[in-house]
């Protein structure tokens, strides 16, 4: 049984391959091929483009594939959506398709640009964006570049952006956000049904979700008297619960909690004025909830 991912090709192609690694499944790529092999015998990966993974997955040319919810809805195709995995290139968080104007345009809302040209590379989500408000726009498809086609070749267009520094580097003005959108890992429906092909995908989503959990959070373990417990823990912002254990010395106890990294330049210090001793801060690679 040979089960083939794809891979986002381009912007949220570092970002993948690092989550693989962080997960275990380390892929192995060549600069100079879209194909590439894994530290799993029964997993290979190919690089297709983010726009066209849904296409693929869904005629059954690759078993599974990471893209965004934006292309999935865009392509109004019959795929199983497996996990939401939310990480972008630059962040952990979702980004935004929104409508965009030139700063010193008139235009203030949706409706301003009724009988107008909106350029995009998501064509159908926008025309029904425009559709379900009523408003009549021309919608053009965009090849790229979008950002600088206002106000020459369009009056508004509609981006996707995770920090907003492009359209403010290009001086254009947010008006609306259109759709959200995070990564996901999609299937297709004939792989899913096969239970092996299945037990692999599914436990390739809770790897990656592990592996994104574990991101910017660290392990803490510590030593406490029985009698200064209750003021360890008062300070400790635990995932869930602490894990307590007995130590050999029936007075002292172990604790071991995870935590945000950011977080740790300060706990620390408290923990150790409430007592704590032995302070062993520790990486963690994944985090399965």
């Amino acid at each position: 049984m040979k089960l083939l991912i794809g891979i986002p090709k381009g912007s949220l192609q570092e970002a993948t391959l690092q989550l693989f690694a962080r997960a275990g499944l380390t892929a192995y790529t060549n600069l100079r091929s879209y194909h590439a092999t894994t530290a799993d015998p029964e997993i290979d990966c190919m690089l297709i483009r983010a726009q066209e993974m849904a296409r693929y997955v869904e005629h059954g040319a690759i078993d599974a594939g990471l893209t965004g919810l934006d292309w999935v809805i865009e392509s109004g195709l019959d795929v199983v959506t497996v996990s939401d995995l939310i990480y972008a290139k630059r962040s952990r968080g979702k980004v935004r398709w929104v409508l965009a104007v030139p700063e010193d345009s008139p235009y203030q809302r949706a409706e301003d640009l009724a009988q107008r040209i909106v350029a995009t590379e998501l064509v159908s989500v926008t025309r029904g964006y425009f559709a379900t408000k009523g408003i009549d726009v021309r919608v053009e498809f965009s090849w790229g570049a979008t950002e600088v086609k206002p106000p020459m070749l369009a009056d508004g267009i509609v981006e996707v952006t995770e920090t907003g520094s492009s359209l403010k580097a290009n001086r254009l003005r947010i008006l609306e956000t259109v759709l959200e959108s995070n990564t996901q890992l999609i299937a297709n429906r004939c792989s899913y049904a096969n239970r092996e092909k299945r037990r692999k995908i599914d436990n390739l989503a809770l790897m990656l979700r592990g592996a994104m959990e574990a991101q910017d959070r660290v392990g803490l373990m510590l030593n406490v008297r029985r009698e200064n417990l209750a003021g360890v823990l008062a300070v400790l912002p635990a995932l869930q619960k602490p894990t307590i254990s007995h130590l050999s010395d029936e007075d002292w106890l172990a604790v071991n909690t995870v935590i945000d990294e950011s977080a740790a330049w300060e706990v620390i210090p408290r923990l150790k004025e409430a007592k704590a001793e032995g302070i062993v801060e520790y990486p963690l690679n994944k985090v399965v909830l």
